[in-house]
């Protein structure tokens, strides 16, 4: 098996694993058992478990971020384009393996001790708020709404996550729509 299957092979079985059971309670063995790949080769592609999570991190948001801009970029008028970010959180909170924020639970794992996946997660949360920027400036409304409904979306990922229901999307989207109304 070449660098990349088995490297591919392994983000695979790490971001099921990692976001689904949580980073600190899966082992590179359990990574090897799941991906197929040895233990020697999964730490000569990974030499540390911290540098397979920060893989998995950077992998997972580009991911992450052009699911939503497909989505979004379906939407003609740009303000429904704004509104349409909540709409695709409701669908993603729906998701049968959603587990709430995977940058938000790493951090809450591991951000006190990891500059690696601190800084995943910050770039991440850092591009999205980025995203959100634009789709506003697009839709020609102030500027500082964009920071508000990062807020909004944000805060929806951390209570559906808790709940697991896709309520907190549906009153994020009645929040959002409120405040993009106001600011017209």
């Amino acid at each position: 098996m070449d660098s990349t299957a088995a490297r591919e092979q392994a983000l695979d079985a790490a971001e099921e694993l990692f976001y689904g059971r949580g980073i600190q309670t899966v082992g590179m063995d359990d990574i090897r058992g799941a991906s197929g790949v040895s233990l020697k080769r999964l730490y000569q592609l990974f030499p540390a478990k911290e540098q397979l999570v920060e893989a998995y991190l950077e992998r997972r948001d580009i991911r992450w971020r052009q699911r939503l801009a497909e989505y979004v970029d379906r939407q003609g008028e740009p303000e429904q384009r704004v509104l349409a970010v909540f709409d695709w959180l409701g669908r993603w909170f729906a998701e049968p393996d959603f587990r709430g924020c995977a940058w938000i639970n790493s951090y809450g794992e591991l951000g006190a001790t990891s500059p690696r996946v601190s800084a995943q997660v910050r770039s991440h949360k850092s591009a999205f708020r980025e995203y959100l920027r634009g789709l506003v400036a697009e839709a020609g409304l102030p500027s500082p709404l964009a920071d508000q409904l990062y807020l909004l979306a944000e805060g929806a990922m951390v209570t559906a996550g808790i709940t697991r229901t896709t309520e907190p999307a549906e009153q994020a989207a009645e929040a959002a729509r409120a405040l993009v109304e106001a600011r017209r």
